[in-house]
């Protein structure tokens, strides 16, 4: 045992736990905390955005390109509540972020004296967001709530996770036993009775489909394995993008997928909340469906299926694999259907122009594990649709959360955790001025981030909304814009405009080449809207 500060322990907990990058903003409740961070020397690099948002947002990219945890740090209250987006973001991409954050004196929570930062039940308010949250009352308390919180956040269903601390036990002494190792996670073990009746349902299909999503992100090899084995296409929206390659013959986009919805009779969802599925193409009681999903309460959420598997994508994978086989009957190729419906598609995402010609330059430009960090604008859209994706995790998209501006400050925590790939990030004119502050981030830290700023002076989603559904009623959506290439060059920033494609790609190739921050102003008029392709009508039921 020896003597430590309750900050000095939760450090030496973090590293022990492979977390050697903090994003944070220091401030008065955090001083000894950031202290204790300096004297970790080279052992804990501490990147400092210039807005809490992005503290939060950095350690999301982080966690979502490599599946480790992450940390970051911000004062209570209003810091902590300028971090909450992200954080909520990172609880609906089922990302292991950890929030570390003061508190005001320890006798004084919850009396509403008026203290510096003072919030009503902040620790409740976390826990609404969160998976794991706690306070740290002493300082023998911190090693062993670090080790508690990511073995729940890390375990089962990922999700974020928080922890608080007063500002006048940061600083207190004691002897304190760390522990020897990071704590076992807990692991579900394979049923193995559900694993056959769904191979008996998987090898009786005549036309099975699979729908993938970010559940299904570690068992790519797996799961192409099973598609091959049941000549079963593999549909992707959104966060399943990479899971199986855009370019095997038995991947297909999300239309795609819903024109082979009406005639599947067995449909294996892969670590996908599924919603849309369910409740937007339809069900009917000659569709049967199996679900994987680490989380036990997700199978049964919105319609009971026939079989439920709970655990592990990649276990329950590999053990299907090993079980269909006996039940597997013969079906023919599905190569030629799928071209022909490729075809079909290729003609449908031709409307979606200028976004699709930006898009294929953007994908000739990016190398194949470059990383795309998609955004709330109408060539984010337009890429779920279309955006092909040959590696798990190089895809990233806020999910359902949807948070408009999610995307710079995220990229930027991506390219942090992984200096050599290529981080590209897109966003619209509108959302970069969430986090356009960030610009200075970059320039800081060296984190060679791409940004592509499709400029339409607008917020465009909005503003097509008001015309096609409110006659043009046109409210809050114009922008007066800066010059986005002198207002990079003032950071010190390569700064580039294309107002084609092809001078998209050429500078996206010299940009990642160079491997330094960079943004790309890209003008760009009215997009056609991508909403007919996404909100596909029912089908069955």
């Amino acid at each position: 045992m020896a003597v430590k500060t309750t900050a000095e322990a939760l450090v030496e907990s973090l590293l022990l736990h492979g977390i050697d990058t903090v994003y944070g903003i220091p401030g008065m409740h955090n001083d000894p905390l950031f202290d204790a961070f300096y004297r970790a020397g080279d052992q804990l690099r501490v990147i400092h955005p210039r807005h809490e948002q992005a503290t939060a947002y950095m350690a999301l990219g982080a966690a979502m390109a490599t599946g480790k945890p992450q940390a970051y740090s911000v004062v209570p209250g209003p810091g902590f509540l300028n971090s909450t987006a992200a954080l909520l973001n990172a609880y609906g991409v089922n990302a292991p972020v950890l929030c570390l954050t003061g508190q005001i004196a320890q006798a004084e929570i919850e009396r509403y004296h008026g203290g510096l930062h003072e919030i009503r039940d902040q620790l409740g308010i976390a826990g609404h967001m969160t998976k794991f949250a706690a306070r740290i009352n002493a300082p023998h308390e911190a090693p062993y709530l670090v080790r508690d919180a990511l073995r729940v956040m890390l375990s089962g269903r990922q999700r974020p996770g928080f922890l608080e601390c007063p500002l006048d036990v940061w600083g207190q002494k004691s002897e304190i036993a760390m522990p020897l190792m990071p704590a076992a996670l807990d692991r579900i073990p394979v049923d193995a009775d559900a694993v056959e009746a769904a191979a008996r349902l998987l090898g009786a299909a005549k036309r099975p489909l699979i729908v993938v999503g970010g559940g299904a992100m570690e068992a790519g090899a797996e799961i192409t394995a099973l598609a091959e084995m049941l000549e079963a296409p593999v549909v992707s929206w959104r966060r399943g993008k990479g899971v199986v390659a855009s370019s095997h013959r038995l991947s297909v986009f999300h239309p795609e997928g819903h024109a082979l919805w009406k005639t599947a009779d067995v449909v294996l969802a892969i670590g996908t909340r599924f919603h849309l599925q369910q409740s937007s193409w339809g069900v009917d009681k000659d569709l049967k469906i199996i679900r994987l999903d680490i989380d036990p309460e997700e199978p049964a959420r919105y319609l009971k299926p026939a079989v439920a598997l709970v655990g592990e994508a990649r276990d329950y994978a590999a053990a299907l694999l090993a079980r269909v086989p006996a039940h597997n009957g013969k079906r023919e190729s599905r190569t030629d259907e799928l071209a022909a419906l490729r075809q079909w598609y290729a003609g449908q995402l031709a409307t979606l122009q200028p976004q699709l010609g930006y898009l294929k330059a953007i994908r000739r430009a990016l190398p194949v594990d470059g990383i795309f960090v998609d955004e709330v604008t109408q060539m984010g859209f337009a890429a779920r649709l279309g955006f092909p994706v040959e590696q798990p995790r190089t895809f990233l998209t806020p999910g359902y959360q949807d948070n408009l501006g999610w995307g710079y400050g995220t990229a930027l925590g991506v390219k942090a955790a992984m200096p050599d790939r290529a981080v590209l990030s897109i966003a619209g004119d509108g959302g970069f001025f969430w986090q356009v502050g960030e610009l200075a981030t970059a320039a800081q830290h060296k984190l060679g981030v791409v940004v592509v700023v499709f400029d339409n002076a607008s917020f465009g989603n909005v503003k097509l909304i008001q015309k096609n559904a409110y006659g043009g009623r046109h409210i809050a959506c114009d922008f007066v814009n800066p010059d986005f290439v002198k207002l990079a060059e003032s950071f010190n920033i390569a700064a580039y405009r294309a107002t084609t494609p092809d001078e998209l790609e050429r500078t996206l190739t010299k940009a990642f080449a160079d491997n330094v921050p960079a943004l790309v102003h890209v003008p760009i008029g009215e997009c056609p809207s991508p909403w007919k392709l996404i909100q596909r009508p029912k089908v069955r039921g």
